[in-house]
């Protein structure tokens, strides 16, 4: 069984600050991205994987990771918005490929259980996302600011990365949605719009995606912890 992972890096970190792409920023000086493609890399359960990059990093980064780690077999360019990035990333594998896993460059501290079981579960079903249950109390809030009404929370999971999805699969759920113009915030989202199931995978709240300066602090903390060598 082939397996592939595409990384969609192609984010500008508008919530971060600053002119450096999230990607790029340094915990316990190395890249953010460094700790992302080195768990893939020594789960030894990647045959390759498709770094998405904005255009004009493309050159660069093409320049510090491909090749390394050994599974970065190609950079492409990123587009428009999260989806057409991960698009441009599939079109890029092999047609042989039959796992897909699609994943955050900024969620460095994923496991090697994680992408395991997200193989499995795709392999048996189709279609698997980690995610992990919704503990806060939810509420629902007008444009005011108003507080509307409190939401049930009673079966609802915030969702991670990795994703993982049958490589024809995937491929029909895009063609799906740019057919119907449809725009999902995660992949999972295109195969319940075409209709098929998603299962879930126990993800994890370490597995935190750096968007904001404060996710920096407690990624530097988490770096120590699970890279001890850094």
């Amino acid at each position: 069984m082939k397996v592939c992972t595409i990384i969609p890096a192609g984010g500008q970190g508008t919530r971060m600050g600053g002119t450096v792409p999230k990607q790029f920023r340094v915990l316990r000086g190395k890249p953010i991205l460094h700790y992302t493609l080195k768990t893939f890399q020594d789960s030894d359960l990647i045959d390759s994987l498709v770094l998405v990059v904005p255009e004009k990093e493309l050159e660069h980064t093409r320049a510090d990771w491909l090749e390394h780690p050994a599974i970065v077999k190609q950079v492409v360019t990123g587009g428009e918005k999260r989806q057409d990035s991960v698009f441009n990333g599939y079109q890029a594998l092999p047609a042989d490929t039959d796992i897909v896993l699609v994943h955050d460059g900024v969620r460095p501290f994923l496991s090697k259980d994680m992408i395991q079981k997200t193989i499995n579960v795709a392999e048996k079903f189709g279609a698997a996302i980690t995610a992990i249950p919704v503990n806060d109390t939810i509420k629902q809030v007008d444009s005011s600011g108003k507080v509307e009404r409190t939401v049930d929370r009673e079966g609802l999971w915030r969702v991670q990365t990795p994703q993982a999805f049958r490589y024809d699969l995937l491929g029909e759920a895009f063609r799906n949605a740019q057919k119907d113009s449809f725009y999902g915030t995660d992949e999972g989202a295109l195969i319940e719009y075409l209709g098929q199931e998603v299962r879930i995978v126990d993800g994890s709240e370490w597995n935190l995606k750096i968007t904001r300066p404060e996710d920096l602090v407690l990624g530097e903390s988490i770096v120590a912890k699970l890279f001890p060598e850094v």
